[in-house]
């Protein structure tokens, strides 16, 4: 399943920077990131379980915003990209 994950941390200090980086992390294990607090994930249904118990962890639920939208279909088939383009795709191999 392709989702698109958002966030938004209420305070980028102090302990918000804390968690604003433990959120990223988490992220960055289950997508690719698009933009700053934006990433594209291919999840199995596990896999998507596993990464809403790590948010749900790491976020203050009365001030963080973490949104989360599943696609009908493949991501490729649902975004449209304008300006500079990505490195690779969600889904492809990393080629050393």
């Amino acid at each position: 399943m392709d989702f698109v994950l958002t966030y938004d941390i209420a305070d980028t200090n102090g302990k918000g920077a804390r968690r604003l980086r433990r959120l990223a992390k988490v992220c960055e294990r289950y997508g690719e990131r698009v933009q700053l607090s934006v990433f594209e994930c291919r999840l199995s249904p596990t896999r998507l379980a596993r990464m809403l118990n790590e948010i749900r962890d790491t976020i203050d639920d009365r001030e963080d915003s973490v949104m989360l939208y599943r696609l009908p279909g493949r991501l490729s088939d649902s975004r449209v990209r304008l300006g500079r383009a990505a490195e690779r795709e969600v889904g492809e191999p990393w080629l050393l």
